[in-house]
């Protein structure tokens, strides 16, 4: 991907966050968690029905690389089933740690693949994925 398209990218996320503003219903899984070395954090909410991704929402404040990489990781999991957004984060992980990964999963996620050469922006990078992976593990 085109280092100018990966700007764009990652500003239009940032600026235009997909799905921000939470909906506290209670028929959303909630979790929030933090970046421990920053100001980062989110809360996100997740619906799930019948084994689909239906809904994802978060709110919170985060630098540009931890906002736009959820905002587009969002865009990405919204209707796909559990096991689907559980792949493509497993191979979004790789790709942020220079492991071998199937970057044809990925689509805009792959605005990231250079991430790892900023060591502390992985955390960054993932804090969301993260937040939701393990909703998804655990529910």
């Amino acid at each position: 991907m085109d280092s100018n398209i990966k700007r764009e990218l990652i500003l239009d996320n940032f600026n235009y966050p997909n799905n921000k503003g939470l909906t506290n219903d209670p028929s959303y899984i909630k979790k929030s968690n933090k970046n421990p070395s920053c100001i980062d954090h989110f809360d996100i909410e997740l619906k799930i029905e019948d084994g689909i991704v239906k809904d994802i929402r978060f709110d919170g404040e985060a630098c540009a690389i931890a906002t736009s990489s959820l905002s587009i990781a969002i865009h990405r999991f919204i209707g796909k089933s559990k096991e689907e957004v559980l792949n493509i984060i497993d191979n979004y992980k790789k790709m942020v740690n220079e492991e071998e990964y199937d970057s044809s999963i990925l689509e805009d996620l792959l605005a990231f693949d250079e991430i790892y050469l900023q060591e502390s922006r992985k955390t960054c990078a993932t804090l969301g994925v993260n937040i939701i992976e393990d909703i998804l593990e655990n529910n």
